[in-house]
């Protein structure tokens, strides 16, 4: 009411109506004042320190990011944005589904990766950055902070890509993935900078503990050049999107992506029952309201024990390893939420390199996942399915009791010791 001008009554009659859960979500899209509330949250977390772009963006309520990534791929290629064959680039390494969807047969893309440097705290080289100048390269898909290094891109970085969209490749379609950007301080997203451009993508499920509600949004600013590119291509296919869309909308020509992303997200035909459920979309305001009452009235109290928490894990892990992490403790990119352990680094570091080089010639790199699942009763994902290092590990430190850490870090080290009691035998 005091900050958002919205009306008690009004926001009293959505919120009830919506946990009643006794209507269709209308608007389908999303609900009025959950869409104004989850913006003013969305802004205050992806513009932090900077003035948010003018205008506004459109948001899409949907079954989390996973489902937001299903369907921005789907209406893409509906709307002839990316075809088959097409060239996208992808910021590795990255969640597995982004390299997975591609490939299928629905999508058949070509995949262009945009590698972070395991040297460099996984940081973006500029020479990879680059690669966005080829005209052939249709979209960069990112995840910021990542998943799994869960490292956000340096502020100079992500203005080296707005630059490059802003002036150079005004076609280029971004996707960000920013879901861990709340366990970082003074986030600055794609959206924020080249909005444009920009898909933003964000879940609920991480910073808020709540990935059984599936909740999440799909926000494309009202003026983007999507919208423009629909209107640009070759009449043919214009024709066929109208009879697609025909059944919905009068002049279904000028409906913009984020509505045909709704509209394809129920196969059109049901178009009038889309829409997340409202009692979902209730729970996401509660969630936002709650966020920016602690950054307002709290100094951000939630948002430093959560951060706190991983950041401590973090520190167990690593301590006594003997080998430092490949991203520091102090460095203020670190999202903390997950963290790739390389096991062939440590052998080196820890012990030779000759030790390494022995490893790599007699195993395989998922040989000490098993054995540390099988003999120590520790189940982490392997890092090669991240496109990260083969011989790394991806250790959340959202999901465990804190000395569970020293556990993981104890029995990495015996299963480590025991390798090179092997190589020393083998002498």
């Amino acid at each position: 009411r005091e900050k958002m001008d919205i009306a008690a009554d009004d926001f009293l009659f959505e919120m009830v109506e919506g946990i009643l859960g006794d209507n269709y979500p209308v608007p389908d899209r999303m609900l009025e004042y959950s869409e104004a509330i989850v913006g003013a949250y969305l802004q205050q977390e992806l513009c932090a320190g900077i003035t948010p772009p003018e205008g506004r963006f459109d948001l899409f309520a949907v079954e989390g990011g996973t489902a937001a990534m299903t369907y921005v791929f789907n209406t893409l290629f509906e709307n002839k944005l990316l075809k088959k064959g097409d060239k996208i680039a992808i910021g590795t390494p990255i969640f597995t589904p982004y390299l997975e969807i591609p490939q299928l047969n629905d999508y058949q893309l070509i995949e262009v990766e945009i590698m972070a440097s395991e040297e460099d705290s996984w940081q973006i080289p500029d020479a990879e950055i680059d690669k966005l100048l080829d005209p052939e390269i249709k979209a960069f898909f990112l995840v910021n902070p990542s998943n799994p290094p869960s490292v956000r891109l340096r502020d100079s970085t992500v203005q080296r890509i707005a630059d490059i969209v802003n002036h150079q490749r005004k076609d280029l379609i971004l996707l960000t993935d920013d879901v861990y950007c709340s366990f970082t301080d003074n986030f600055i997203s794609l959206g924020a900078i080249a909005p444009a451009n920009t898909i933003v993508v964000y879940s609920f499920s991480k910073y808020f503990g709540a990935t059984g509600w599936r909740m999440g949004v799909i926000a494309l600013h009202q003026d983007n050049v999507l919208d423009k590119a629909l209107q640009a291509l070759p009449q043919q296919d214009k024709d066929a999107l109208k009879q697609r869309y025909a059944g919905i909308s009068l002049e279904p020509c000028k409906m913009k992506l984020i509505d045909r992303i709704v509209a394809d997200s129920r196969a059109v035909a049901l178009n009038h029952t889309a829409g997340l459920s409202t009692p979902q979309q209730v729970q996401m305001v509660l969630f936002c309201l709650f966020a920016l009452l602690d950054h307002n009235q709290h100094d951000d109290a939630y948002k430093k024990k959560a951060q706190g928490i991983v950041k401590r894990r973090y520190r167990t892990l690593y301590s006594g390893s003997g080998v430092p992490p490949l991203v520091s403790f102090d460095d203020p990119n670190n999202a903390f939420y997950y963290t790739e352990v390389d096991i062939l680094r440590i052998a080196r570091e820890r012990f030779s390199s000759e030790f390494g080089d022995w490893l790599v010639k007699n195993y395989e790199p998922l040989d000490f996942l098993i054995r540390l699942a099988e003999e120590k009763s520790i189940v982490l994902m392997p890092g090669g399915g991240f496109d990260a290092p083969q011989w790394s590990l991806r250790v959340s430190l959202a999901n465990l009791a804190d000395e569970a850490y020293s556990k993981i870090q104890q029995s990495g080290l015996e299963l480590l010791e025991d390798y090179y009691k092997r190589f020393k035998d083998s002498d």
